[in-house]
């Protein structure tokens, strides 16, 4: 059976190019077929795709080469058609890569000789509705959703609801839906604890709220967490 892999490079400097090439050399030594999403200067030779959802049909898994932005529109790929993925930081922020530019050798030795295990990591699914409850938009996030005020100038007066049951309102900057892997991004800053990524569960964490007793709060992560607002 053949074997495929999607890379996915941030091929801005010259050390990333390099590692990037070098990891197709090393994948391609052993047989398995690489396609490459990036611009076309990037291993020429090999077949690129754009990203699409369909980008990484029919491989075996993402191998990012890059920072957490990197690793972030990989996932969106590797989600699309089911999975898994893995990042070699080559960036400055690297929290979700598993292992380092220095060790790409190794983890490539891993995946060649498929040793390695896969780790589930709880995602939200995001649903934005106007106020006459007409269906605006549709997305996922394996960070966080983050409700903000479009009007920097003012406060954002938000109602938050727990699985339809009202909670608090407050002014605030925003209201951040985070999920145990990003509890150590945007949600951290605000204030917010970290979940440990296995852990089961979804943070909510008001974004500087104008209120005395306003705190982060964990639910189930099968809560239907809500933010309204009249923005």
């Amino acid at each position: 059976m053949t074997r495929e892999i999607l890379l996915v490079p941030h091929a801005n400097r010259q050390q990333n190019l390099e590692a990037t090439s070098r990891a197709a050399e090393l994948l391609q030594t052993a047989g398995i077929t690489v396609r490459v999403c990036a611009d076309e200067k990037v291993l020429p030779g090999l077949k690129h795709v754009p990203h699409t959802e369909d980008a990484a049909a029919g491989c075996e898994l993402v191998l990012v080469l890059g920072g957490d932005g990197t690793f972030l529109r990989a996932a969106d790929m590797a989600r699309a058609v089911d999975i898994p993925v893995l990042g070699i930081n080559l960036g400055h922020v690297g929290f979700l890569a598993e292992w380092e530019v220095e060790s790409l050798d190794q983890a490539l030795v891993r995946v060649i000789d498929k040793r390695y295990r896969i780790e589930d990591r709880l995602t939200i699914d995001v649903t934005i509705f106007d106020e006459e409850g007409t269906l605006l938009n549709r997305s996922w996030a394996l960070n966080e959703a983050s409700v903000e005020n479009q009007n920097r100038s003012g406060v954002l007066d938000a109602i938050l609801e727990v699985d339809r049951r009202p909670v608090s309102s407050f002014g605030c900057d925003g209201v951040l839906i985070s999920t145990p892997t990003g509890s150590t991004a945007y949600a951290f800053s605000a204030g917010g604890p970290v979940l440990w990524p296995s852990l089961d569960a979804i943070l909510v964490v008001p974004n500087n709220a104008h209120a005395l007793f306003t705190k982060p709060l964990v639910v189930s992560p099968n809560s239907l967490v809500a933010v309204e607002s009249t923005m």
